[in-house]
C-alpha cells in the first residue's frame, strides 16, 4: 500500500509539527498535509483522497471518530489511526470497532507510529504489544460506559467535565433537545440519576483525562 499522501489533524500545532517531521524522516517523498481540527479534516477528506489519515481523538468541531465515520460510510480503503492521550483499554476497542486500523496513546506514538504504518501497508490492523496484554487481562464483562454509543460517549464526558446542556448543544451544533435525549439514555444505560452522579463515575473510571 502507497503512502504518497497523508493528512494529520491536531488541534495542537506541536503535536502536528512533531508528527509531521516523524513521517517526513521516514517517507521523504510524500506529501504530507495537515488540519488543526475535526471541521478541516473532514472538509478535506471529503474533497481529497488520502492515503492515511492520522487523527487526535478530540478535537474542536468534529472528533476524530466522526471524521472514522464517515470515511467507513464514504471512503471505506481509507486507512486512519487515531492517536489520544487516553488510555488504550479506555478507547482502542471503540476506535477499532469503528473502523480505526490503529489506536496509539500519544506518549508512545512516536515509537509506534511507524510500527504502526507498516503494519497498515501491509493491509493489516496494528494494535500494540501493551494493549495486547491489557485486554487480555480485561474482565470479560463489559463496564457500563462500553455500552454508550461513540456520539453518548462524548456527551457523557462533556457533562461530567461540568458542562452544561446549552453549552454542549453549541460547541457539537446540535439541538438542545438532542442533548437532553442523549442525557436521559446514558444516565439510563450506566444507572444513575443526576449529573453529579456521572462526575463520581467518570473519575473512578477514570475518564475525565483532558476533556475539551
Amino acid at each position: 500500500m502507497k503512502m504518497d499522501r497523508i493528512i494529520v489533524a491536531d488541534d495542537h500545532a506541536f503535536v502536528r509539527m512533531g508528527i509531521i517531521q516523524i513521517l517526513k524522516d521516514e517517507f521523504p517523498f510524500s506529501f504530507v498535509q495537515e488540519a488543526k481540527d475535526g471541521t478541516e479534516l473532514l472538509q478535506q477528506v471529503i474533497e481529497q483522497d488520502w492515503d492515511l489519515v492520522i487523527s487526535d481523538l478530540d478535537m474542536p468541531g468534529k472528533t476524530g471518530l466522526e471524521v472514522l465515520e464517515h470515511l467507513r460510510k464514504n471512503k471505506p480503503s481509507t486507512p486512519v489511526i487515531i492517536l489520544s492521550i487516553y488510555a488504550e483499554e479506555l478507547y482502542a476497542v471503540r476506535a477499532m470497532k469503528a473502523g480505526a486500523s490503529a489506536y496509539l496513546n500519544k506518549s508512545t506514538a512516536p515509537y509506534e507510529l511507524i510500527k504502526a504504518i507498516e503494519r497498515i501497508r501491509m493491509g493489516r490492523k496494528y494494535i500494540s504489544e501493551e494493549l495486547a496484554e491489557k485486554l487480555l487481562k480485561l474482565d470479560d464483562h463489559k463496564t457500563a460506559h462500553e455500552k454508550l454509543t461513540n456520539r453518548e460517549f462524548e456527551i457523557f464526558k462533556l457533562l461530567a467535565s461540568g458542562k452544561s446542556v446549552s453549552q454542549i448543544a453549541d460547541s457539537l451544533s446540535i439541538a438542545l433537545t438532542t442533548v437532553s435525549t442523549h442525557r436521559l439514555h446514558i444516565l439510563e444505560k450506566l444507572g444513575l440519576s443526576s449529573n453529579a452522579d456521572l462526575v463520581r463515575y467518570a473519575i473512578s473510571h477514570g475518564l475525565l483525562t483532558d476533556v475539551k
